[in-house]
């Protein structure tokens, strides 16, 4: 691959970005494009815009696995997809209650954000009435941010979750709308694009991201960030793929440390004023170079993932702490 010549330096680009003027996507696929050697120096700009927005503040998330497996859709890294030979749990709606006690442990692991989510296509009327029932008592004991993320929704269920107080909704696009048919055909990119437009129809904040290491080429990876920032989404959780043995995907080998330093950097410049979340397969794919990550994203899920497994939240603390930032624990 051709690299691309730079007519200015990543600093001055990044001084560009915070006066108003957006990289270009040349610029953007420099990016994914720069030499390894000079990582540090394009952490280091990316930095310059992070700090500009988020100071040293870091967000932190935790997930609830609500309902496991038992989905009908055939996403090829899904380890809860209908194709998914996966040996994880199965299991229906955890009680209200149990959502309930979650938001809880999220508090104790210093998280702001709490992420209700379930397994399936999308959720029934009387599975969103469920949620909201744990939602309406989260929000008057706490005083997190909820964010929920149930499958594909129609609009009176976007404007119900948004009266009982989902502060935002997640829907990831996943991969770029022209590998879409190379990681799922039960239902479509057009599809997650609609639920996340639904979602801002109804006044809750949009949350919508990517699975990177999927197949998809640089360019691709660019369109997605520039996608994300037509939409407005306001959280981005840049996953890293983990092929899981027995998904469709077991086997797809992984992106480096340093590719995934470079997407994030990317992300940031593309979608400056953001939130940009190091989620599923951080602790896999940066290994080493995690605590890197964070000069270019401001926020990190703590605990377990859906169905793979975090680390210790002491670890991430740990991270911050040393790095000289600080978690943001109201994230209201």
């Amino acid at each position: 691959m051709e690299l691309i010549q730079m007519k200015k330096t990543w600093k001055e680009i990044a001084q560009g970005v915070i006066e108003g003027n957006p990289i270009s996507r040349e610029n953007a696929l420099a990016i994914l494009q720069a030499k390894d050697e000079n990582i540090l120096e394009l952490m280091n700009a990316a930095f310059i815009i992070r700090h500009h927005y988020y100071g040293k503040k870091v967000k932190l998330n935790m997930i609830i696995n609500t309902k496991s497996g038992l989905c009908p859709e055939d996403c090829g890294y899904c380890s809860q997809s209908i194709v998914s030979e996966a040996p994880i749990d199965r299991y229906a709606w955890l009680t209200q209650e149990k959502i309930v006690e979650g938001a809880y442990e999220a508090k104790r692991r210093k998280a702001g954000t709490y992420c209700i989510v379930a397994s399936g296509r999308r959720p029934t009327d009387k599975e969103v009435e469920h949620v909201i029932g744990a939602v309406k008592e989260i929000r008057e004991n706490t005083d997190l941010k909820v964010c929920c993320c149930l499958g594909f929704l129609n609009e009176d269920q976007a404007t119900r979750l948004a009266e009982a107080g989902v502060h935002r909704y997640n829907h990831n696009l996943n991969t770029h709308v022209e590998n879409y048919e190379n990681i799922c055909s039960t239902h479509t990119y057009d599809d997650r694009v609609e639920t996340v437009e639904k979602a801002k129809g109804a006044g809750i904040s949009p949350c919508s991201g990517a699975i990177f290491g999927m197949g998809e080429t640089d360019e691709q990876a660019i369109d997605i960030a520039f996608e994300l920032n037509r939409l407005n989404a306001d959280s981005i959780p840049c996953n890293f793929l983990v092929s899981i043995k027995g998904t469709p995907l077991e086997g797809q080998e992984a992106l480096t440390p340093l590719k995934c330093l470079k997407i994030l950097a990317m992300m940031r410049f593309v979608n400056p004023t953001k939130e940009i979340r190091i989620s599923g397969g951080r602790e896999l794919n940066l290994r080493s170079l995690q605590p890197l990550g964070l000069f270019a994203a401001n926020s990190i899920f703590v605990g377990d993932y859906l169905t793979t497994q975090g680390q210790e939240p002491t670890a991430d603390w740990g991270i911050i702490e040393d790095l000289g930032f600080e978690i943001e624990e109201c994230a209201l």
